[in-house]
């Protein structure tokens, strides 16, 4: 998250400064003009510029910089501290990535300062002085279509010639807005992906609360023991099963991956304790005699499917090629499950149940630790495998993302305010002549606001339909490569995650539009004719 994220914001930042360097030189054109032939040279104007693209991208780094050393990290602490024990914070400076930060932000504001005030300064002092001239018109890709174009009205075809005709607007706002629903879209998307896990997890799919594994050598005083406490009243249900970890190196960086092995003595009633079905179409899945049933995480860590066949390593080091049979949904630990026939096949030993799957009455984590530690104290127990270890990790992941995300849907939303306001009042700005002089001619207030701005409702249409492709693209991402090796989150989008992001963008639209329409009742009718004059 910390190499994808600075990428997006610093794009959405950049188009945001380029933006406004752009419009302040073409507002300072005749300003520049005037100083030109006054006797200053065309690089004491450019100096102006740059300095001022200097200034304001090093206050804004400096402000930024010690956000980031001091307030972020704060933010990250505080959202993993409370699950996971972790010593105090200490905020160190990081000179490499500030310099690097100061760049990019001299990049942004000083370089298109000096790029634009050098291109308009190639012009005589005379030309300078005079209002720019508006972009010239030319016939676009949808006058070729006549049967769509002669179909369209005379409003709608002067949108399309005047959302071509400035080009570097069309993308600058398709652009914007496609950055910021991008990071809405994957903040959304996370939080969607993240939520319901842990239920899901150990109430839908994993039904125990426990594994009990008995010793090897366990005598019959500690069998006898051991099965008093398995028909004690706080316990509800058990069912016998092989118990094992194996092991396979798998993910990114070839790590050994700790695998739980469980081979049912019969599959009668095991859906009662674990529930095998793929995630996609819930297709209930059985133990066949000639393969194993994995999780899908490991699955996918494996880059495996129906049919592959894997090898793990048992205790002793023994490598034992499986068939995979099925992949069931799992979010949590890697599983291999198999029937007695096919782990004899596999193992090339005979099947012997050497521990219990335990579901309590009592579920809590508190009440599964209590009665674990009942368990331990009897002679014939190797060891227990809790699910409340692993409810309170998957908690802390998924309180610690969900801060995290909120956080980015914050900043994205901002950013979306940002871009659009300053778009839209370039827009209005460089174009009020025209604005005016269609205004003179008759167009109502209303009418004149739509002219402008249902060029903004098109490019911000297609900059969310873009938004909605990168999202998904950066959601696929996050959950790829952020969660543990042993977890996993729901990769499947909710129709909320598509229709948030667009009703935010929709909102700050709106929004804009009673800012164009009342920035455009204060033209007056004579300084309208005067400006076209």
């Amino acid at each position: 998250m910390a190499n994808i994220f600075p990428f997006f914001m610093y794009f959405v930042a950049a188009l945001v400064t380029f933006t406004t360097m752009t419009r302040f030189v073409d507002e300072e054109r005749i300003n520049s003009g005037t100083l030109v032939a006054l006797g200053y040279t065309r690089r004491d104007v450019i100096n102006k510029f740059t300095m001022y693209g200097f200034l304001a991208s090093l206050i804004g780094s400096l402000l930024g910089i010690t956000a980031g050393h001091i307030i972020l990290p704060m933010i990250v602490y505080q959202a993993y501290h409370n699950g996971i024990n972790v010593p105090p914070i200490e905020l160190h400076f990081y000179p490499g990535i500030s310099a690097v930060a100061l760049l990019l932000a001299m990049v942004s504001a000083v370089l298109p300062a000096w790029w634009v005030a050098s291109r308009e300064l190639n012009a005589r002092p005379a030309e300078l002085m005079l209002p720019k001239p508006p972009a010239n018109g030319s016939k676009i890709f949808l006058e070729r279509i006549p049967f769509i174009w002669r179909r369209l009205s005379f409003t709608h075809k002067v949108t399309a010639r005047n959302i071509f005709r400035y080009k570097k607007r069309m993308f600058m706002t398709i652009f914007g807005v496609a950055g910021s629903v991008t990071l809405l879209f994957a903040g959304l998307a996370v939080q969607h992906s993240i939520s319901g896990v842990n239920d899901r997890q150990f109430n839908d799919i994993i039904k125990y609360d426990m594994i009990v594994a008995q010793k090897s050598n366990i005598t019959d005083k500690q069998q006898q023991q051991l099965d008093q406490l398995f028909q004690e009243k706080a316990v509800e249900r058990t069912k016998s099963v092989y118990y094992e970890t194996v092991t396979k190196n798998a993910g990114t960086d070839n790590d050994r991956q700790d695998i739980t092995m469980i081979v049912p003595k019969d599959q009668t009633g095991f859906s009662d304790y674990i529930r095998l079905a793929t995630r996609q179409g819930q297709t209930k899945l059985t133990l066949s005699n000639d393969g194993a049933v994995i999780s899908e995480r490991l699955a996918s860590l494996l880059n495996v499917k129906i049919g592959s066949t894997i090898t793990v390593k048992d205790a002793t080091g023994t490598k034992h090629q499986v068939k995979v049979t099925g992949i069931t949904e799992m979010y949590m630990g890697h599983f291999l499950f198999m029937n007695k026939t096919a782990y004899q096949k596999a193992f090339n030993t005979d099947f012997k149940p050497n521990g219990r799957l335990v579901t309590l009455k009592n579920r809590s984590i508190s009440n599964t630790r209590a009665e674990a530690a009942k368990f331990m104290q009897a002679g014939g127990v190797e060891g227990i495998q809790q699910n409340s270890a692993l409810r309170s990790q998957i908690t802390t992941i998924v309180h610690s993302l969900n801060t995290i995300m909120i956080v980015l849907i914050v900043l994205a939303a901002v950013l979306g305010v940002v871009i659009l306001y300053n778009l839209t009042n370039i827009n209005v700005a460089e174009r009020m002549r025209e604005l005016s002089t269609i205004k003179v001619l008759g167009f109502y207030n209303q009418e004149v606001t739509m002219y402008i701005y249902r060029e903004t409702i098109l490019l911000s249409i297609f900059g969310i339909f873009v938004g909605w492709g990168l999202g998904e693209l950066l959601h696929e991402y996050i959950i790829t490569v952020v969660p543990p090796n042993n977890v996993m989150f729901n990769p499947a989008l909710s129709a909320l995650t598509f229709i948030m992001p667009t009703l935010v963008i929709t909102i700050i639209t709106i929004a804009l539009g009673f800012f164009v329409n009342s920035s455009l009742k204060k033209v007056d009718m004579l300084a309208a004719l005067k400006s076209v004059d």
